[in-house]
């Protein structure tokens, strides 16, 4: 993989015909802070012209609820956004992420890993290492081979720039504006497939993203610090880049984002109107209409008029 100095910007250089999608995961019903990303990624998809794809990312198989795909979907048509073509799971699409991981191996890019959860923390504690962003920097154990040890991860070989020290990131959020990361510094090698079998969210993300043709990426903020990695491993896979907007995030009553993990309610759509209009004050829309048609309508000019005619950074 080259260790080149990136800037990321729009997909095929913007002539790329819009396609952006929403994909949650069916670990529950979706709450505010999901409707938020998805009344965004829909919005943005509509005020370009584009499609707008809805992808189930289900690979977490005991993290899933049963029925929750179907009542995300159910959700998304009550609140008027409706998806172009049906809903996919990844679950039906592992032969593309294992052709892509044995591809990188294959290439070098990629190597078994042999370190458990302790092992990394006891590599944690020696002087010197520290925390990166929320994660210990994977210090590189079995960068040169396992030592008689089984496998249980794989991982991307992330190379620094000789004499460096860096594999510079730098890529344009419509929302954020520019943003840099050393991914070798902040993360290191990352993991690609886990120790149980189950296909990485960045490998997978990417590969559907480029499969799919997607163009845009409309997502939360949560997720900007997963971008530096996804555009490294597009740039190993010889995939396009596509342009970044990441939204704001709906917080709960202690500050911490609003999640299913943290106990968000699903949303009450009794009103499927009132939580349009609470999405859409979050994202800084003023809409009006008493129907869910028409507020979608003004809620679709509001956003066309301050995102759809952005100067847009081209990838270098």
């Amino acid at each position: 993989m080259s260790a080149q100095r990136i800037v990321a910007g729009a997909a095929d250089g913007g002539s790329a015909r819009y396609v952006g999608r929403f994909a949650p995961s069916p670990t529950g019903l979706l709450h505010a802070g999901s409707l938020v990303t998805a009344l965004a990624s829909w919005l943005d998809a509509r005020a370009h012209g584009g499609s707008w794809l809805v992808r189930i990312e289900d690979l977490d198989t005991p993290r899933n609820v049963a029925g929750a795909a179907e009542a995300i979907v159910a959700q998304l048509e009550r609140l008027g956004l409706r998806a172009d073509g049906g809903a996919v799971r990844q679950s039906e699409r592992t032969a593309r992420y294992e052709a892509a991981l044995q591809g990188l191996v294959a290439r070098g890019s990629a190597y078994p890993c042999a370190c458990s959860r302790r092992d990394l923390a006891l590599a944690a504690a020696a002087p010197g290492d520290a925390l990166a962003g929320g994660e210990r920097v994977y210090p590189g154990t079995c960068r040169s081979g396992l030592r008689g040890k089984a496998a249980r991860s794989i991982r991307l070989r992330v190379e620094s720039s000789p004499g460096s020290g860096e594999a510079v990131v730098a890529w344009h959020d419509r929302r954020l504006g520019v943003q840099r990361e050393d991914v070798a510094r902040a993360v290191g090698d990352f993991v690609l497939q886990r120790a149980d079998g189950v296909f990485a969210y960045q490998l997978a993300v990417v590969v559907d993203d480029a499969a799919q043709g997607v163009t845009d990426v409309v997502r939360g903020e949560d997720l900007v610090g997963s971008t530096a990695r996804q555009i490294v491993l597009q740039r190993a896979l010889g995939l396009p880049t596509p342009r970044y907007l990441h939204t704001p995030l709906v917080l709960a009553a202690d500050g911490s984002k609003l999640s299913k993990q943290t106990g968000a309610q699903p949303l009450d759509l009794v009103d499927p109107l009132a939580a349009l209009r609470l999405a859409g004050g979050v994202l800084g829309i003023t809409a009006e209409g008493t129907r869910v048609a028409e507020w979608l309508d003004s809620a679709l000019r509001a956003w066309r008029a301050r995102w759809a005619g952005e100067r847009v950074v081209p990838r270098a």
